[in-house]
This record gives C-alpha cells, sequence and structure tokens, in this order.
C-alpha cells in the first residue's frame, strides 16, 4: 500500500472508533472534544495525522484509551514514512518549500541551528541552488532547483517581519566546509555579515575549537512549540513538551558559547580572508 493508503486506512479506523462510540457525525464529536468540526473532518479523511495529544483526546472521547498504545504506535510508523525525503520530495523541491513557508508563516518564534550548513533562511541564491542540486542527486529525486530556489527566497521575508522573533545560530564548521566556489562563499558569508544588528534577528557563530557546554547530533530548526530535524533521510517533527524544552535548553546552552555582533563580524571576517587568499600550489614531489 502507497502512504496515502495507509494514512486513508488509518483515518478509517479512527472515524470507526468515533462511531462506535455514538458520535453519528464529525460534528458531533468535535463539540465533545471542544474541537472545531474542521479538524475532526480533516483527520478523518486523511488529509492531516493527528498528533499524540490528538490521539489520545480522540481515544479517551470515544472511550477505547485501552487502543491508544497500539494506535499511536501506527501513527509514528506513519509519521516515519510519510516524512521520508523520497516520500516528501516525489514532486521535488519546491512544494516542500511551500509547507515550510507556511510554518513560518504561522510562527511567532523560529530558531535555526545547524552545524554543517548555511540555515535555509539565510543562503544566497548560488548557495541554495548548490543545496537543491546535490540533495535531488542525493535522493534521486526530481530536479527542480530554481522553483525551489524562488520558494526559498520567498520564505526569507519573514526575517524582515517584526512580529517575529528568529535566531539563526551557525557552527564556523558550515562556514569552513564550502559547498559553492570561493567567489560565491564570500558573497554567502558577506549575507551573514549583513545579519548582524538586523533589528529582531538574533545571529550568531559557534567559533571552531570552542569547548560546547553541550552536545547535538545534528541541526534543528524550532516553530514555536514544535522541532523539525532534518536528517539524511527523513524529517522528524517533535511536539511534546518534554522534547520541545530539550531543545530549548540545547539551544541556550550553545548561545552561551557564540559569538555575537562586533565578535561575529571579527569571526566572519577571518573566515572572509580565508576565501579570499588564493590557494597555494602543491608542491612538486622530490626526486624518486
Amino acid at each position: 500500500m502507497s502512504i496515502e493508503e495507509l494514512v486513508l486506512a488509518f483515518a478509517a479506523k479512527l472515524r470507526s472508533l468515533r462511531r462506535e462510540a455514538g458520535f453519528h457525525t464529525g460534528k458531533d464529536f468535535a463539540e465533545r472534544l471542544q474541537w472545531m468540526a474542521s479538524k475532526v473532518s480533516r483527520i478523518e479523511n486523511g488529509r492531516t495525522l493527528p498528533t499524540r495529544d490528538d490521539l489520545e483526546a480522540w481515544c479517551a472521547a470515544a472511550g477505547v484509551l485501552d487502543r491508544f498504545d497500539e494506535l499511536h504506535a501506527e501513527l509514528i510508523r506513519l509519521r516515519l514514512e510519510r516524512d521520508r525525503w523520497k516520500q516528501q520530495l516525489r514532486q521535488g523541491h519546491a512544494p516542500v518549500q511551500k509547507v515550510t513557508a507556511q510554518r513560518e508563516h504561522d510562527s511567532d518564534r523560529i530558531v535555526m541551528v545547524e552545524f554543517f550548513l548555511v540555515p535555509g533562511l539565510v543562503q544566497t541564491l548560488d548557495y541554495m541552488r548548490a543545496v537543491y542540486t546535490i540533495a535531488a542527486e542525493m535522493h534521486g529525486t526530481p530536479g527542480d532547483t530554481e522553483e525551489a530556489v524562488a520558494e526559498r527566497v520567498r520564505r526569507q521575508e519573514v526575517l524582515y517581519d517584526p512580529s517575529k522573533t528568529v535566531e539563526i545560530l551557525v557552527a564556523e564548521a558550515a562556514l569552513r566546509y564550502p559547498i559553492v566556489p570561493p567567489a560565491q562563499m564570500r558573497v554567502q558569508l558577506d549575507r551573514l555579515w549583513n545579519l548582524v544588528g538586523l533589528g529582531h534577528v538574533r545571529f550568531g557563530i559557534i567559533p571552531l575549537g570552542t569547548v560546547l557546554p553541550t552536545i547535538t547530533m545534528h541541526g534543528y530548526t524550532i516553530f514555536d512549540d514544535t522541532v523539525l530535524v532534518e536528517v539524511n533521510h527523513t524529517e522528524i517533527t517533535a511536539a511534546d513538551p518534554d522534547d520541545v524544552e530539550l531543545y530549548d535548553h540545547i539551544t541556550s546552552q550553545l548561545w552561551e558559547v557564540a559569538a555575537e555582533g562586533d565578535d561575529a563580524r571579527t569571526l566572519l571576517r577571518e573566515v572572509l580572508d580565508h576565501y579570499s587568499t588564493p590557494a597555494r600550489a602543491e608542491p612538486s614531489p622530490g626526486p624518486g
């Protein structure tokens, strides 16, 4: 079965539980849950998957809390399969960018932490093109680079929305591992330079050689009370309050060692100088 068919089967299972509990319409069930009727409709028609809390509330209202663990395990499997990059990128990167843009539009607080790539919200055009070209080749998915770049550029408008709080925290390693030629990396670094001191945007760099107060195995993004983690094969969403608190704690500890303001500019200047220095020729081997 395709992931779409699996989601519809799960939705049908929840609809049956609602009916068996004596709620003949989704509207009646929504009133019991104190939800909008449209939310019940979206879940029962497979247009959206419930969160863990949604599912627990559904089971409680239907009088089947003893089924929660079983259904939650199934929900986790569905989310993992749905969020696999192979699944998400079937139509290319542009549709995924539109979904992310909606998340950012709906969020008051956006936090991006990256160790090996410049965060998407502050990438330049050439850097974006390199990212999408590499990703399409890696996953064997459609190459819609220019469409994806256009969508990501539109996403960057949130940087200038004073109603939002944006935090961008990047490791120096991401700036030292170029995925574009030196001239294009200099443009990218200049873009980051201009972030320093930008109104409601907090920008910091974790210098190489810094003793870290905590560890993180990967980069991540926090949207209000949800964490999004991108790994090589899939995307993971965490909304459990304890999980979100963990990522908030990690972030606050990383900020303690990050270079900000003039210190960030000094560090950017050092990296800029690195890309401005012509590579030295390798010495020729001596006589054998």
